[in-house]
């Protein structure tokens, strides 16, 4: 594997730089791209440092931690797309990413990997992370249509099925374009790290089988749990 030098990654800033100097000589301005690189930077930096921590930790009770928090954050974010009904819908949001989720992370981590210890830190933390961020991005898609369906006068069953549809549109996208328009970025970094790109392959397959199942399971679920009280708040009409 190839081992970035500070050198090296601050050349890779160059076209960033040249992008930068497109929007200010187009009087675009270039305040919110130097704050979203300057945070992207940040986290990223900082991140590496915290999994660097908690690999070396090599506690199941800390894994269990991190799991928590990331669980509870994509709760959160997911029903952001609809926040004046966050309140309502946190309850529904967090059984369905954490069943939904945490029963797929728990099959593949112990039944495909069989990891060893179960919580095994380079396997469980950034799987749990694609697990909960894409049950989470499917989950809002779903919030978001469902409100706007049943707005619109559509009854519960036609408002759901086109709710769910819509929330599995990016993940049945990227089924489709990947390995002819895409290579993922977990693929890529086997690749790039010396795996050999058939058993770079097999392990995509795991995780597309993982976010499809995780985001349709989440998805499902959330718009089961969340009927009752998305009910009671949308007119009559449009709740039968």
């Amino acid at each position: 594997m190839i081992t970035l030098t500070l050198w090296q990654l601050a050349l890779a800033f160059t076209p960033v730089a040249i992008t930068l100097a497109i929007l200010l000589r187009w009087s675009y301005g270039i305040g919110h791209a130097l704050y979203a690189l300057g945070r992207m930077l940040v986290q990223l930096l900082a991140i590496g440092y915290v999994l660097a921590w908690i690999f070396g930790a090599d506690n199941g009770q800390l894994i269990l931690v991190v799991l928590a928090i990331m669980l509870c954050a994509s709760v959160w974010i997911s029903v952001g797309t609809v926040p004046a009904h966050r309140g309502a819908l946190l309850l529904a949001a967090f059984g369905a990413i954490s069943i939904g989720g945490g029963l797929t992370l728990l099959l593949v981590t112990q039944l495909v990997l069989q990891v060893d210890p179960w919580y095994l830190p380079r396997y469980t933390v950034p799987l749990a992370g694609m697990v909960f961020a894409n049950a989470m991005t499917a989950v809002s898609l779903a919030a978001e249509r469902l409100y706007a369906e049943l707005g619109h006068g559509d009854a519960w069953p036609q408002a759901r099925l086109k709710a769910y549809q819509a929330a599995m549109i990016p993940v049945t996208n990227s089924l489709l374009a990947v390995g002819l328009v895409s290579l993922p970025g977990m693929m890529t970094g086997q690749i790039l790290s010396g795996v050999s790109p058939l058993v770079a392959s097999r392990y995509q397959i795991m995780v597309m089988c993982m976010i499809f199942a995780s985001a349709g399971i989440s998805t499902a679920l959330f718009l089961t749990f969340c009927r009752g009280r998305v009910m009671t708040e949308t007119t009559p009409a449009a709740a039968q």
